[in-house]
């Protein structure tokens, strides 16, 4: 399983921060997704880590489940 920020619509946005404002306090929507982390070759998890590097980000290799979201 993996989280991460959600992706919202324009009218699920608004009523985010509508909540937000009413509330006084700051949201954020994670959604969860059924993944399974891939096996790399040395050669792919050095691209890998390149890219992670020049991006200043994390990545994680995954295949979908069947079953996923």
């Amino acid at each position: 399983m993996l989280s991460s920020l959600s992706k919202l619509s324009p009218e699920q946005l608004a009523e985010i921060r509508q909540l937000e404002q009413e509330i006084g306090k700051t949201l954020l929507s994670y959604s969860s997704y059924d993944v399974v982390a891939e096996d790399l070759s040395e050669q792919q998890l050095e691209k890998v880590r390149d890219l992670e590097e020049r991006l200043g980000t994390a990545l994680v290799v995954v295949t979908k489940s069947d079953t996923g979201a």
